[in-house]
């Protein structure tokens, strides 16, 4: 097998059954989704006559599995779906569907077999809330999971020592197009002021890899006879909670505050930098981030794009962004804000890096 070849493996303690993967990150590119494929190890004679299953599940959970009160888990299954894949139910070759799972086949034998899964078209992505440092136990996130175990029959109880679990996670990436840059222009009136304050916000482009600097143009006419103090940029991360609560983490994400003034019947016209990064944010409880693997680094987390025709509310968490231009005004005795907000997606676009949308 070739060295490039990555494989993702795991055996349960009792060697019965062990999992073979080519890869644990499956892309949704909104009218499509890569299939889950891979192949199952089993030792026969540690089997002693159980059946080998597999599952694929998604889950939301919204709290620590030894929180569960009354009986209640904070835990909700959005998918489960089992295959059985010893002794097989068709022939081996006919579940041959990739041609990872074709190699891995030859070099693990004939006590190796494929699975195959496809996912429904509602299903959410992997994103979870990033816990503050001092938090224990699992995180509020939607996760994918592939478990193969042994049991006499798919219902039976199964054994923890006959159990083996991967994590996956599914991706969102951006639909291709390069879309139309986003533009908001709103005019504001004061009281004592003959004339307004005009603020047109634009983006040169729509969307935007991460680590890119995503530039803002801001372009100010102050007819008004306010003075504007301080100009404050910033980009937000919404996340919304829409499985059981609706509820709603704003979080800001960037923010410059360029200490720029504008006099009265002045303009300004200048380009601000933001750059809405992971890496500023890590101590920050609460930011939506996408599924992380063990040992592996992550992203903040893509913007959720529906299927036509799917609830949002099985989505587990909704997340979007905006960027925000803040005016401070000020008076004679007091100061006043002034704002306008374009919205925002964050996304990934293969073959290359993760995306910024907006």
């Amino acid at each position: 097998m070739s060295p490039k070849n990555v494989i993702f493996k795991k055996i349960c303690k009792d060697k019965s059954v062990g999992v073979y993967m080519g890869k644990r990150d499956f892309v949704d590119r909104v009218d499509s989704v890569d299939p889950v494929d891979g192949v199952i190890l089993v030792d026969p004679e540690a089997l002693q006559g159980r059946k080998v299953f597999v599952t694929l599940s998604c889950t939301f959970r919204y709290g620590r599995d030894d929180m569960d009160v009354m009986g209640i888990a904070f835990r909700r299954e959005l998918y489960l779906s089992t295959r059985q894949v010893y002794p097989p139910l068709q022939d081996r070759e006919k579940g041959i569907h990739t041609k990872i799972q074709a190699r891995l086949l030859r070099k693990l034998g004939h006590n190796a077999y494929p699975f195959f899964f496809e996912f429904p078209d509602n299903l959410p992505c992997s994103v979870a809330l990033q816990p503050a440092p001092h938090d224990v136990g699992k995180q509020c996130a939607v996760e994918f999971e592939i478990k193969a175990f042994s049991a006499e029959s798919q219902d039976a109880k199964v054994r923890k020592r006959s159990t083996v679990k991967l994590m996956l996670r599914k991706v969102q990436y951006a639909p291709e197009g390069e879309g139309t840059a986003p533009s908001v222009e709103t005019t504001r009136d004061f009281v004592m002021s003959d004339k307004p304050l005009h603020v047109k916000a634009s983006l040169d482009k729509e969307i935007y890899y991460h680590g890119e600097t995503i530039k803002v143009h801001v372009n100010v006419t102050n007819n008004s006879s306010k003075n504007i103090k301080n100009i404050i940029l910033s980009v937000d991360q919404v996340a919304t909670v829409v499985l059981y609560s609706n509820d709603s983490y704003v979080k800001c994400v960037d923010i410059e505050d360029s200490g720029d003034s504008v006099s009265p019947g002045a303009t300004l016209q200048k380009v601000y930098k933001l750059l809405p990064v992971l890496a500023n944010n890590r101590e920050r409880r609460g930011i939506a981030l996408d599924g992380k693997l063990k040992h592996e680094d992550t992203n903040l987390a893509s913007t959720s794009i529906i299927r036509e025709g799917v609830l949002k509310e099985v989505m587990g968490i909704m997340v979007s962004y905006r960027v925000m231009v803040k005016l401070i005004v000020g008076g004679s005795v007091s100061h006043s804000t002034f704002q306008t907000n374009i919205i925002c997606s964050l996304l990934a676009a293969p073959p290359r890096s993760d995306l910024f949308k907006v």
